[in-house]
């Protein structure tokens, strides 16, 4: 009989003994301790088990589960003598930032003062007897989600101290899900203020502690060495493309074979496939999303469970408020291409507003892309390049992409539906009334913030409508953007998968206040270079008649435009 699948428990503990669904892995713990590396970091996307796997390394390692040791029988890591005697014999403290998600850096600093003192309150025991003196009992007490700077960030060591003293014995830190607080703080503008915090407070507990034997860390991303993690120096990192632990997080091809034929699913394997593997962690390219993987097993319906969780909100942003080249290539990999591009591990998160490297590294740390090959060499001027061909990572990601890019609308939804049906039925009159309400509407979220919109060219806006209408119009026509064509590039081209619609041409134009009396001129200037150019050529040469092809002039002044 197949087990229960416990859909987000990740309580190693209550899986076990409730004989809850369950892949081994163990192994990962042999493979950590053999390792000796004194603090570890080790990122993969949200939803691969990281929370398990560290409340997995807590229940083999901490002295509080010394007589638990059942838990581990019949697993991978049982088998070897030298294991079973370690476990739980080690004073462990254990941390989760994962639910630290605040708008503002007092509270993001209260909650992660408040996690800190809890795992005081957890270890009160040492307050007991004559293990303290009298004036750590008053630091001890001193702790809580209201202290001050100095007496949090060196909490963890002060703590580590202690249980050192108490047990005769250095501790393991775990700490989960470490970037989570950081990547708030980014998207809500105080990134400058908890980097200073959380630096002072991992140098002291993972560099300057002497009563450290060994620490772990989890996250999604490799945030730079320079922004949190400088003068820790015994830091080792392992990211995505490192062959370290490679099948520890995650469900191989075989565990996910194993998995559907124990509940009685094998004649889908291959649309489970289709749906959640792509995903490559070091040398082994067919790693499976766990999270989507347990969801089928429970629901047997396929479906995007990964990438409907609530944590693509900075992916949106990004892709949103992209410069037009990020959403050119955008537009390729919804159309299943791939592109190339220089990878940078060390997640720069200051960069990510203008750097397009910075943000293909996110979203291939985070998951959503993947490699499909890359090449290493050195340039003729000295400088050593990685170059990486990456791809979007499998279909459920690509559906997770069409559902965020609806929502770009969504605050506009009636008004984009209608603006795509006068655009269809070549409605002009309309096509004007309902693209001028979406302007005003949405047209700002697609800046970055760092200028007003009226300044900034509309490439950002009207490219993020490029991929709205790939998204909805996808059924009805290849749309493509600033490709060749005639004797130039047009902006967009829509030409029709069925014989009964007609191609459609898209021009757009900023109005130049020193060139163009009138938005009117902008709009003739914007026609003229449709026929100038002859961008309807290449619709031609595919067979498409001349009176089938509908061209339009959009110009842009600020949130307003002309349609004609």
């Amino acid at each position: 009989m197949a087990r229960t699948v416990s859909i987000g428990n990740q309580d190693f503990k209550t899986i076990i003994e409730n004989h809850y669904f369950y892949v081994d892995k163990t192994d990962f713990i042999r493979e950590w301790w053999d390792n000796g590396d004194t603090v570890t970091l080790i990122t993969r996307p949200r939803r691969f088990g990281k929370t398990l796997a560290m409340s997995m390394v807590e229940a083999f390692f901490s002295i509080e589960y010394a007589n638990c040791s059942d838990l581990f029988d019949g697993l991978s890591i049982w088998q070897e003598e030298r294991y079973r005697e370690l476990q739980g014999t080690y004073p462990v403290i254990s941390l989760s930032f994962a639910n630290v998600k605040d708008t503002n850096y007092q509270n993001t600093r209260e909650k992660l003062c408040q996690l800190i003192a809890s795992e005081y309150a957890r270890h009160s025991y040492l307050l007991e007897g004559n293990y303290l003196t009298e004036q750590e009992k008053d630091t001890f007490r001193r702790k809580a989600a209201s202290m001050g700077d100095v007496d949090a960030t060196l909490s963890i060591n002060q703590l580590s101290e202690y249980m050192c003293r108490y047990y005769g014995k250095k501790v393991i830190i775990l700490l989960d899900e470490y970037d989570t607080p950081l990547q708030e703080a980014y998207v809500h503008g105080y990134w400058e203020e908890l980097v200073l915090f959380t630096r002072n407070l991992f140098n002291a507990t993972f560099k300057t502690n002497p009563y450290l034997d060994r620490g772990l860390m989890t996250g999604i991303t490799r945030i730079s060495k320079e922004s949190i993690f400088s003068d820790l120096n015994n830091l080792e990192i392992v990211t995505t493309t490192s062959v370290k632990y490679q099948d520890s997080f995650g469900f191989t091809e075989q565990e996910v074979s194993d998995a559907l034929e124990e509940y009685g699913l094998s004649e889908k394997e291959r649309e489970v496939k289709d749906w959640y593997d792509g995903f490559a962690f070091g040398k082994n390219t067919s790693i499976y999303n766990p999270w989507s993987i347990v969801n089928y097993l429970d629901k047997q319906v396929f479906g995007p469970y990964w990438a409907n969780t609530s944590s693509n909100r900075l992916v949106g942003k990004l892709i949103r408020e992209g410069s037009k080249a990020v959403k050119l290539i955008m537009e390729d990999l919804m159309c299943g291409k791939s592109f190339r591009t220089d990878i940078d591990e060390q997640i720069i998160y200051d960069q990510l507003n203008w750097s397009e490297t910075a943000i293909w590294s996110f979203l291939l740390a985070g998951g959503y892309l993947k490699i499909r090959r890359y090449e290493t060499g050195m340039t003729e001027f000295g400088d050593w390049v990685q170059n990486y061909e990456l791809i979007l990572t499998n279909f459920e990601v690509k559906v997770m992409f069409r559902n965020m890019i609806r929502n770009w609308f969504k605050t506009s939804s009636t008004d984009y539906n209608d603006f795509v049906k006068a655009m269809l039925q070549g409605d002009v009159e309309a096509m004007n009334t309902y693209m001028n309400w979406i302007c005003e509407t949405i047209f700002s979220s697609f800046d970055t913030g760092k200028r007003p919109s009226d300044r900034t060219e509309p490439e950002r806006f009207y490219h993020g409508l490029v991929l709205g209408l790939m998204v909805d119009l996808n059924d009805r026509y290849y749309i493509t953007s600033n490709r060749e064509s005639g004797f130039g590039r047009y902006d967009v081209q829509m030409e029709p998968r069925r014989t009964e619609d007609d191609a459609i041409l898209l021009e757009f134009k900023v109005r130049n206040p020193k060139k163009e009396h009138s938005l009117e001129e902008t709009l003739h200037n914007a026609l003229a270079q449709i026929e100038d150019r002859d961008y309807a050529a290449g619709l031609r040469q595919r067979g498409i008649e001349e009176k089938r092809i509908r061209k339009y002039g959009f110009a842009f002044e600020g949130k307003k435009v002309l349609i004609g």
